[in-house]
């Protein structure tokens, strides 16, 4: 590989979009995971680093850690209840990196979701 191109890869590896999320409805059963598919999937799709923390009838899931939030670009809250450590995100909330929204909306269209997530 040369140089040129090693470069334009780490160039690139660091513009990739970072998104972090949480999924958490009322049952905690399937919105919960269904939403955390839906928002990998698209993520996945764009090529996107994404981690979703989930809140359901397993407790919590793949907690999210401080240094993770703050490296993200966007967070999506797609909860339906309120959630356990939300305080975590305040300094997101500050910056208007926040996506709070009902997990069934990110089921049906998770295109849009990480569409307004860009724009943020």
């Amino acid at each position: 590989m040369s140089a040129l191109n090693s470069w334009s890869m780490k160039i690139e590896e660091e513009n990739k979009m970072k998104i972090v999320a949480v999924a958490a409805c009322t049952i905690g059963i399937a919105h919960t995971y269904m939403a955390q598919e839906a928002i990998e999937q698209e993520c996945k799709k764009r090529g996107y680093e994404c981690k979703v923390e989930t809140q359901g009838g397993m407790g919590i899931e793949n907690e999210l850690d401080e240094d993770e939030i703050a490296a993200a670009d966007a967070v999506i809250l797609a909860i339906a209840i309120g959630i356990e450590g939300e305080e975590r995100f305040e300094e997101k909330e500050e910056e208007g990196k926040i996506i709070k929204i009902d997990p069934s909306v990110v089921i049906r269209d998770p295109a849009e979701i990480i569409d307004q997530a860009e724009k943020l």
